[in-house]
């Protein structure tokens, strides 16, 4: 398991830095752009948030927004079936516990019992414990794309003010506010899942990563952290949406068995 978990964690780091480095981030993005990432990803991207800008009367704050929301819902399926595997994985625990307890052993003859036993008991209960990483996966181009068409669309960079701040410069407020976003969504996420909440190396992240969004947030441009803010509180909503009825039929469940 642990091997599984550092090998997901390897390629998502991996996906991360061959799709942001296939293009120079300074470099702006026109549909004159080549290459497959700059054409397929984001180009289209680019241009959606300046269709919507137009439809809004140049508004380019309310254009990401909608954008950011508009790809939020599209991967909605994907943020589902992350939640519910989670979910899952958490209700076998308990059980996956004994089975360790029962071959505590580090024989290989034991360990490759306990995989057996493991595999069983993931089967039985319909769990893939990489299933709640390949949504991950999934989504990151898209992510990425979106956070180059934010930084490489010129008309962004010469757009106005929207609410109090600037989009094409650093604010100090949104990037604390992108930052609370980002760790409440983190908590919430460990919240269900107790085995991470237990984990040292999670418990480092829930602080970090908001740690870090906020500062790199102070350095770029404010429509970047506007879409930080937007997608964190979209997930939050989720989060509290999609759970609350997944306990209610565990609980429903649980009530039936007994």
């Amino acid at each position: 398991m642990r091997n599984r978990k550092l090998i997901t964690a390897l390629l998502l780091i991996g996906a991360v830095a061959l799709l942001s480095g296939c293009t120079q981030i300074n470099e702006p993005i026109t549909s004159e752009s080549t290459g497959f990432w700059n054409s397929y990803f984001v180009y289209p991207l680019s241009w959606v948030i300046i269709n919507f800008a137009e439809m809004f009367s140049g508004n380019f704050g309310l254009a990401i927004i909608v954008v950011t929301i508009i790809i939020r819902l599209v991967l909605l399926p994907l943020n589902i079936k992350q939640l519910k595997s989670t979910q899952g994985m958490q209700a076998i625990q308990p059980e996956l516990k004994e089975l360790q307890k029962k071959y505590s052993s580090k024989d290989q003859q034991t360990q490759q019992k306990l995989q057996q036993e493991t595999m069983a008991l993931f089967q039985k209960h319909g769990v893939n414990p990489l299933a709640g990483c390949f949504p991950i996966l999934i989504q990151m181009p898209i992510l990425i794309a979106m956070y180059h068409a934010i930084m490489r669309t010129d008309e962004i960079k010469q757009s106005g003010d929207f609410l109090w701040f600037t989009l094409s410069s650093p604010d100090y407020v949104l990037p604390l506010i992108a930052g609370a976003a980002t760790f409440l969504q983190q908590k919430l996420m460990m919240a269900g899942n107790q085995t991470a909440a237990e984990n040292p190396q999670m418990k480092a992240m829930l602080y970090m990563m908001p740690i870090m969004i906020t500062v790199i947030g102070f350095f770029l441009p404010s429509a970047l952290a506007l879409y930080w803010v937007v997608g964190n509180i979209f997930m939050v909503a989720q989060t509290l949406l999609i759970r609350k009825p997944m306990k209610n039929k565990e609980a429903s469940t649980g009530g039936d068995k007994k």
